[in-house]
């Protein structure tokens, strides 16, 4: 294995390590949203698009100077996308005839692409909506691993367990017959691996064809690596044989202009060239290598760096047709408001995670990264669909049917880079405030069909739900008291009513800040968001962490039994 492929396995590894770690731990120096800091297109997105710098400026500005300085590396040796783009080529062009024209030198004329994309952002990023998530290659990687792929492995690891359980209970194996591989689902399945299949697809033309013609990181690393001070040197022991030309997984080599034809391989275009020596390692004669200071044996050759094929009609299209596609995405029925008030609705499926920030902002400094998402231990957060218009595509939100959102854990705002999740100390979590819990009586069983049931209040970790008997009904019936509700979801997640539930969290009431303390503004807005301890448990033993079965009355009976 050669030092690009180790590095590059490396720094996979951690990616994923960190990314399935995410649910249990962070791994301690290495957060799990290490790497999506390191893309230059999430930084340069929520600047934009956010309106505030992001507090790992300094990782992507050190990759963007060592850029400068070594060259496009990034995408070769810390990309996991293009470490998977690199195995997925590996197999798709496998049985590519060797003699036949590089691929190398095809879809060339596609390069002004990635340029015009990354344009595209930064038109609407000004108008303050954020298409990052679009095409960002650590939010798309963290998508396809994290929604897909992660989901795909537990529920084969599941089904592999169910066919070995008979066996394992003939001989005695307990370790296998207990075991329980709970497999997590997404929403917007089939369209995350439509969009992933597209984007790993563009090998059958060429090698690495996103990162060539489309990654607006990589577009943006580019012009940071038009002339490195380490750069590649070919001496006059060259043959020019032209294999260097063909085997170049960028299609780097060769050519003066983007529509050359001849193959001159002491030519090399440094924006695209990725450092990855694969020239060094297929050249017959040794000429080729990477080093500082003057080149030999190029410098009557002419210039070595071609101009960006990117004229001002291509750079001018592409930032108005942004702006353009913000200023429509702004102006839809769904598009949120940055007041509330008559006119400006809320969908009840818009249930932000604990931290959220105010929406519009939360829309443009999230990435759709997704990592909260993988983070979540109980599944509760997906994927957002159109209810919420394109702007909220992709975007997190809290399902309760899925899961609830469990009291004591701040993983998504400990994982999300851009600080559209606010990280949470445990206490200042259980005072931000998701939503409010509503019954719909007509399909509550003490309300609607006179029978008893404890359910919401049973596991209600904020004792929110009180039993109370009314005049005109046999048993007692449940109420929502909003100032106690947390909008955790415990209640319908567990609600035995099928379809809709009896008991559904709306985003009524969410306290959502860009700053400040939540326990101060729930005290303020009157919240008493406290859990409740289990039966049995003093008072002074109380933590975040302890879920309440029920609360008793002063006869020592739950809510709705007398005597």
């Amino acid at each position: 294995m050669t030092f690009q492929r180790v590095i590059q396995s490396l720094s996979l590894g951690i990616f994923l390590l960190a990314l399935w770690r995410a649910p249990h731990a962070l791994l301690g120096a290495w957060p799990a949203d290490g790497s999506l800091r390191m893309d230059p297109m999430i930084l340069l997105g929520t600047v934009v698009a956010g309106r505030k710098l992001a507090p790992f400026l300094w990782i992507t500005g050190c990759i963007l100077l060592l850029c400068m300085l070594l060259g496009r590396f990034f995408c070769a040796y810390l990309c996991p996308l293009g470490a998977t783009i690199d195995g997925c080529d590996h197999f798709l062009r496998r049985q590519h005839d060797r003699s036949s024209p590089s691929p190398s030198l095809s879809c060339t004329g596609l390069r002004h692409l990635k340029y015009q994309l990354l344009i595209f952002i930064l038109g609407a990023g000004i108008l303050g909506v954020s298409f990052v998530f679009v095409a960002a290659p650590m939010a798309l990687a963290t998508r396809l691993y994290g929604l897909i792929i992660y989901p795909g492995l537990y529920f084969l690891a599941d089904l592999g367990l169910t066919t070995l359980r008979p066996a394992a209970d003939q001989l005695n194996l307990t370790a296998i017959a207990y075991a329980v591989v709970k497999a997590p689902r997404y929403d917007l399945q089939w369209l995350t691996f439509s969009m992933s299949l597209a984007l790993l697809a563009g090998g059958v033309w060429t090698p690495r064809f996103w990162c060539r013609n489309l990654c607006p990181s990589g577009a943006l690393l580019a012009l940071f690596s038009r002339r490195p001070i380490v750069r590649r040197t070919v001496s006059q022991d060259c043959s020019n044989c032209g294999l260097c030309a063909r085997k170049c997984p960028m299609g780097a080599i060769g050519m003066e202009t983007e529509d050359a034809k001849s193959i001159n391989p002491f030519r090399v275009n440094h924006a695209e060239c990725i450092v990855c020596l694969t020239c060094v390692r297929v050249c017959p004669t040794h000429a080729v290598s990477f080093r500082a200071g003057k080149q030999s044996g190029i410098e009557k050759i002419g210039r070595q760096t071609p101009t960006i094929s990117l004229d001002r009609r291509r750079v001018l299209g592409a930032g108005v047709s942004g702006s353009v596609a913000a200023i429509l995405t702004l102006t839809g029925l769904k598009a949120p408001s940055s007041a509330a008030g008559p006119g400006n609705p809320v969908h009840p499926a818009v249930i932000r995670p604990p931290g959220a920030i105010p929406e519009k902002n939360f829309l443009a400094r999230c990435v759709r990264c997704d990592a909260c998402m993988q983070a979540c231990p109980t599944n509760t957060l997906q994927p957002l669909g159109w209810q919420a218009g394109l702007s909220a595509l992709y975007s997190p939100v809290v399902k309760p049917r899925r899961g609830p959102c469990a009291p004591d854990c701040t993983a998504c705002g400990d994982v999300c880079p851009t600080g559209s999740l606010r990280p949470l100390h445990p206490e200042e979590k259980l005072k931000a405030k998701v939503g409010t819990a509503r019954i719909f009586r007509q399909k509550c069983l003490a309300w609607e069909f006179d029978k008893k049931c404890l359910i919401c209040d049973e596991v209600c970790p904020f004792d929110a739900i009180e039993f109370r008997k009314l005049p005109d009904m046999h048993i007692a019936v449940p109420f929502v008291n909003e100032k106690k509700c947390f909008g955790c979801g415990y209640c319908e997640y567990h609600c035995p009513v099928q379809a809709v539930p009896a008991i559904v969290v709306e985003p009524m009431q969410a306290l959502r800040l860009s700053g400040g303390s939540y326990r101060t503004a729930a005290r303020e807005m009157g919240y008493t968001l406290e859990t409740k301890p289990k039966a049995g448990t003093s008072t002074d033993d109380i933590g975040p962490q302890d879920l309440p079965l029920f609360q008793l009355d002063e006869k020592g009976l739950p809510p709705g039994f007398t005597e």
